[in-house]
């Protein structure tokens, strides 16, 4: 799947959620395109999961193990881990929101009114691991335009 047609399939989505949570919609793009690889993530394919979101003691859906590469002590390690899995990846984005929302480490992003913000705030917060995890964000934001599915009057 190319970048155009995985942000097709998931922007209706990520809108109508920017519109429902606040979170804007090219945080959302930029976050499940880095996190899945344009959808071509075996987490992606295997669990519908976008955003790479961790199968907590919280989580008492289905669970998919698999091994993620994480920076411990400023090295990058690979360690096994518990997924979250979905039947969809309209059902991802809808559980992402709840994440957030019941994760009171992440109350502070809802002050972010944009993508830029977001991608900070959740950085900050701990989101993940890579000490990069902001500036890849922003750069995806920025290098695909995705500004552009955070106006609620234009249509992509």
């Amino acid at each position: 799947m190319t970048p155009t047609e995985f942000l097709d399939q998931i922007a209706p989505a990520a809108r109508a959620s920017h519109r429902a949570s606040g979170i804007p919609a090219s945080f959302t793009l930029a976050q499940a395109a880095l996190e899945s690889g344009w959808g071509a993530s075996k987490l992606s394919k295997l669990a519908c999961n976008l955003f790479g979101v961790k199968a907590d003691k919280a989580w008492k859906g289905p669970v998919c193990m698999m091994q993620t590469r994480e920076v411990r002590a400023g090295k990058s390690v690979m360690e096994m881990a518990r997924w979250r899995s979905y039947p969809t990846w309209a059902d991802c984005l809808a559980d992402r929101v709840e994440f957030f929302k019941r994760n009171p480490r992440y109350k502070a992003c809802f002050k972010e009114t944009t993508g830029e913000g977001w991608c900070r705030a959740v950085a900050a917060a701990g989101y993940a691991t890579d000490p990069h995890y902001a500036d890849k964000l922003l750069a995806m934001i920025r290098g695909r335009n995705l500004t552009r599915f955070d106006s609620p009057e234009v249509v992509p």
